[in-house]
């Protein structure tokens, strides 16, 4: 088939920069926001986390058989970036909701918006991952359609992520910086209001400006559909693997709030001096922007370093190197060069977390081919349910592991307590360290053994990808 056009490319990034706007924001602050601002315990935040974000990863196969399934004017997998997005938008402002009633019921008001947020979340975005198997049949043109994507999903997190804290300040009309609206219900909730409203726009965005090339037809039953991807090795491996990315991701993210509250401290800045000094804040939204833009330049890199090395080789390269700087960062001493040297491997870092988001997603498209080939059957939406499945799981285990370990090290929340000078257990600050460095670390080096028995190569994909154009319909 003929190239696709690059204004679909643009469009198929909108979708991802809506999802990854939300996805960042709830993945580093949510459990932040529940156990300082929304006023649940550790444990019971850790158990809301894991629970729902579980439910969220199972049902993500059954969005991915009905998505298969259905058939409109507008595609299988497109319309549901149309009739979800409202939704979208609407339980992401509940969830960020603080309401005025007794510690049960809102411990309950928590597992309902988040469920609910969560099921949402799935009917958009596993359609929405799925079309990347539709929107053309080049494994190369994958890769750069899976860069755009995850371009706009950094440059949309760096926004949410940097600009966060002084929205919340800005929204309660409160002075930027002062943390005002950033401690308060009321700032969470209205600056979730203008992001919710922000995603809504790019899903409408996304709809618009995207086709579905490839007509794929399932002629296998549901049942056969799962037997056919339980005994899919390759789609075990890349989940292993993509289990073990979003796991690193997370579990770095979840910690930063907690990190930057209790081992950086609050008012702290750099500054340099070029003509005239420059100073700045250092807080954990600069921190971790800086992060979502330096993941757009590992986009960037990504193409042209898995046409040269492959796939897989890019990815045991890119975890070797993350291993080594994870470690590193733990012996940062928290002085005013040693703040700038976090940066900069959070930079160096960010880099090469960037470089892997599209490769996977480009991996798991290799995967859906080879589904197709081996077992007959067009699963592209099961199977880019899984990737979500994933996702998901990694974020679950990762953010209720933080808030486990953080309480099982007797790590103090209560703010009555703080406020009377109550200071954090060493104990405490050292799970802080070990959770931005050597337990990341390890979950790297787990995925490069994982990943070292993935038998997709580059010359298999193209031999897939041969037997796969003589038997497949196009719709330009």
């Amino acid at each position: 088939m003929a190239k696709t056009k690059l204004i679909e490319k643009i469009g198929y990034g909108f979708g991802d920069m809506s999802t990854s706007t939300f996805w960042k924001i709830f993945s580093y602050y949510l459990p932040f926001f529940y156990s300082n601002i929304f006023g649940l315990s550790l444990i019971d935040a850790g158990v809301l986390v894991l629970v729902t974000r579980i439910w969220d990863a199972v049902s993500d196969p059954m969005m991915g058989i009905i998505s298969d399934r259905t058939n409109t004017k507008w595609g299988k997998y497109r319309p549901y970036l149309l009739w979800v997005a409202p939704f979208f938008s609407i339980c992401g402002i509940l969830l960020f909701t603080t309401p005025d009633w007794n510690y049960g019921a809102k411990l309950i008001w928590a597992y309902i918006t988040y469920i609910l947020m969560m099921t949402v979340y799935t009917g958009i975005n596993v359609p929405y991952g799925a079309m990347l198997g539709v929107m053309t049949d080049d494994s190369n043109e994958k890769t750069v359609f899976s860069s755009f994507r995850m371009f706009f999903a950094y440059g949309g997190s760096f926004l949410a992520l940097f600009l966060w804290e002084p929205l919340t300040d800005f929204v309660v009309g409160a002075p930027i910086g002062s943390h005002q609206g950033y401690n308060s219900p009321d700032g969470w909730f209205w600056g979730m209001v203008v992001v919710a409203a922000a995603c809504f726009v790019m899903f409408i965005l996304c709809f618009l400006l995207t086709r579905e090339h490839l007509k794929t037809v399932s002629t296998v039953s549901v049942g056969d559909d799962f037997k056919s991807l339980l005994s899919n090795k390759p789609w075990w491996l890349l989940i292993g693997a993509a289990l073990c990315s979003n796991l690193f991701n997370t579990v770095r993210g979840a910690t930063v709030a907690y990190f930057f509250q209790d081992i950086i401290g609050p008012g702290v800045s750099l500054s340099f001096d070029i003509v005239f000094v420059v100073s700045f804040l250092f807080y954990s939204g600069l921190f971790l922007g800086v992060g979502e833009a330096s993941n757009m330049a590992g986009v960037a890199l990504c193409v042209p370093i898995a046409n040269k090395l492959g796939k897989k080789t890019t990815f045991i390269f890119v975890n070797a190197v993350l291993v080594v700087l994870s470690i590193a960062f733990f012996f940062v001493p928290c002085t005013p060069g040693g703040f700038w040297t976090m940066l900069v491997l959070q930079v160096v870092i960010s880099v090469f977390t960037g470089i892997m988001s599209p490769l996977i997603w480009s991996m798991y498209a290799d995967v859906s081919d080879y589904a197709e080939l081996k077992y007959n059957t067009a699963s592209t939406g099961l199977i880019f349910s899984s990737a979500s499945m994933a996702q998901k799981f990694g974020g679950a285990i990762g953010g209720a592991a933080v808030l486990w370990l953080l309480s099982g090290f007797g790590y103090v929340t209560d703010a009555e307590q703080l406020a009377a000078g109550v200071v954090q257990p060493e104990s405490a600050l050292t799970v802080l360290r070990w959770l931005m460095s050597f337990i990341p670390a390890m979950v790297a080096a787990l995925a490069i053994i994982v990943v070292w028995f993935y038998p997709l190569t580059t010359e298999r994909v193209q031999e897939i990808n041969a037997e796969l154009k003589k038997a497949r319909e196009y719709d330009a």
